[in-house]
């Protein structure tokens, strides 16, 4: 009997020792795993748009100054057909709490830089990007600069939840 009690026991204890050594693996704090290419995909599908995919961390650091090495996944699309008015979706999920931060903090540098150049050519979109805003739900953050801004960001909240 004490055998088929240690025997529990160390399986017990070797369970708990790999359940501690695993990552979030994009989980939200409730626990679900959060696919930010597969959210895109349904922001896309929702508001009929066909944007360019960003799919190297290079260019997101070039358009949004956010490192590679804070970012554990990202899905970004950009419409830069009028460079005066581009449409911008930025999902990333960041390593950690600080690494969070700083995206938060160059996400929001990137749309007051949109903001301007909106300002000066293309002054009929400035309320349109002044509804926009840079969200962080943990250590996902996100930026979206569109039309339809609200609804996509209530999609990507959604997925988040």
């Amino acid at each position: 009997m004490k055998k088929v009690i240690s025997l529990v026991l160390v399986a017990l204890v070797a369970m708990a020792i790999f359940a501690g050594c695993g990552g979030n693996g994009g989980t939200t704090a409730t626990g679900k795993d959060v696919n930010l290419s597969a959210v895109l995909d349904q922001i896309n599908t929702d508001n009929s748009l066909s944007l360019e995919k960003v799919t190297d961390a290079k260019t997101v650091k070039r358009y949004y100054t956010v490192e590679e090495a804070d970012m554990k996944q990202f899905a970004v699309e950009m419409d830069k057909s009028d460079p005066n008015a581009p449409v911008e979706i930025v999902l990333i999920e960041a390593k950690d709490a600080d690494a969070a931060g700083r995206i938060e903090t160059a996400l929001n540098t990137r749309l007051n830089s949109v903001l301007s150049t909106y300002t000066s050519y293309t002054p009929e979109k400035v309320d349109m990007v002044k509804a926009c805003k840079v969200t962080k739900d943990g250590n996902f953050v996100s930026l979206i600069i569109a039309d339809n801004a609200a609804a996509m960001v209530q999609t990507y909240q959604n997925a988040l939840k």
